[in-house]
């Protein structure tokens, strides 16, 4: 499959700098929702990238250093906790991509994003479903975002030791419900997410 489909279509169309933009963290009890934009090179195209999800996460930690060392431009957003619960995690997740977008060094031509949301940008943009898969530039974001955040809920994990985020990154596994049973919510869980479990 090619997964630089309609990323080279875009070029033929004269938007060279084609920018991929993905999120992760939509559906996690606990921790930010986190977003990614990059413009990656077409002509020097890493192999393996793929959806996130479906990575090792040796591989995806890999992957991820070199898509950052090979990007014209990345940047990396997150919208915390209490804003996700003033706003809901639709429009959270919308301005996460448009921050992530906004703040890359180099502007966009034309923008790229997964699933089906529509942002508030002066930018031409596409969104494509299964875009993490389809395309490659959204493939590389959805790679650094989720290393990211990863990365941060392990850090996490660490100040707040009682819902083993090191292990559910913030997704509600059992382990995860017993500890907010046990202890409570802490500063970083979504109160909106976990009603049913506050006492």
């Amino acid at each position: 499959m090619d997964k630089l489909k309609y990323e080279r279509e875009l070029n033929l169309q004269g938007y060279k700098l084609v920018c991929g933009v993905d999120e992760v963290g939509r559906g996690p009890l606990a921790g930010p929702v986190v977003c990614a934009a990059v413009i990656m090179p077409l002509d020097d195209v890493i192999e393996g990238v793929d959806d996130s999800k479906k990575l090792s996460p040796k591989k995806r930690a890999y992957l991820a250093e070199k898509i950052t060392e090979k990007a014209i431009a990345y940047a990396i957003c997150l919208i915390e906790p209490q804003i996700i619960d003033a706003i809901n995690i639709l429009e959270a997740t919308k301005l996460c991509m448009k921050n992530a977008v906004e703040s890359l060094d180099v502007n966009p031509d034309f923008v790229l994003t997964d699933g089906n949301m529509t942002l508030d940008i002066s930018v031409p943009q596409q969104s494509i479903v299964k875009g993490d898969f389809y395309s490659y530039s959204i493939g590389a974001a959805s790679i650094i975002a989720k290393e990211y955040r990863d990365r941060l809920m392990e850090e996490y994990d660490t100040v707040y030791p009682e819902y083993a985020f090191a292990e559910n990154k913030g997704y509600g596994t059992k382990k995860h419900i017993d500890g907010i049973l046990k202890a409570g919510i802490c500063p970083i869980h979504r109160k909106s997410f976990t009603k049913k479990w506050q006492k």
